[in-house]
């Protein structure tokens, strides 16, 4: 007693059951009914009909749920040093208190506002009478640039 599997659908066929189709070439194909016959003859792709063994592997239907899904690995957090500060100074810096931060970025400010004043009036003073002949100077060295041609063609 031998079991066979149906060429379209892959379903077993028993003794006594199924039609054989033998073609010019000499390829045989059993069938399990007229309807598995009938989609292979209309060429139609067993992969894309629902009932037949090989589209539930391809779409991995009916497979024991036995098997453990895979694992996917956890990304791991780390911290790194950026470019001009060291990772100790970070961490320090994330443990300070608020109050003491926001008075050492006061003081900076500070500090940077009055560089900016002691450095304005000295850089003012001298190159005043400079600034109207460089300007002039700017005005007539300016070239005139032409514009490239315009692109030919549409959007693509």
């Amino acid at each position: 007693m031998k079991i066979e599997l149906c060429s379209f659908s892959g379903l077993k066929i028993h003794p006594g059951h199924g039609r054989t189709m033998v073609k010019a070439d000499g390829k045989t194909f059993k069938f399990l009914s007229g309807k598995t016959q009938k989609a292979h003859d209309l060429k139609r792709n067993p992969r894309k009909i629902t009932w037949t063994v090989l589209y539930r592997r391809k779409h991995k239907k009916g497979i024991e749920e036995d098997v453990a899904k895979k694992r996917t690995k956890r990304t791991q957090k780390f911290q790194r040093a950026v470019v001009g500060a060291s990772l100790s100074d970070i961490l320090a810096k994330r443990n300070q208190k608020p109050e003491l931060r926001k008075a050492q970025r006061d003081q900076a400010i500070r500090a940077a506002k009055e560089a900016k004043k002691a450095a304005k009036p000295a850089a003012a003073k001298k190159p005043a009478a400079k600034d109207a002949k460089a300007s002039k100077g700017q005005m007539k060295a300016a070239k005139t640039v032409q514009k490239s041609a315009p692109r030919v063609g549409g959007k693509r």
